[in-house]
């Protein structure tokens, strides 16, 4: 998506999952990314039942 927007309190990417260093390293930890994948569906879940907005709806921002 190109658009990064963390939580405050886990570190996850509002629109991905991932945290900043996941998101850095990636490239070179392809045996971890399987269980990375595996982890970011329910890390969305989890922000969403916070309230945060998630996925595409992440990287809208209210307009003034």
């Amino acid at each position: 998506m190109g658009i990064c927007r963390y939580d405050d309190d886990t570190g996850w990417c509002l629109a991905c999952g991932m945290t900043r260093p996941e998101k850095k390293a990636w490239k070179r930890m392809p045996a971890y990314r399987a269980a990375i994948l595996l982890a970011l569906a329910a890390r969305l879940d989890a922000l969403a039942a916070e309230g945060h907005p998630t996925g595409t709806a992440a990287g809208k921002r209210k307009k003034d």
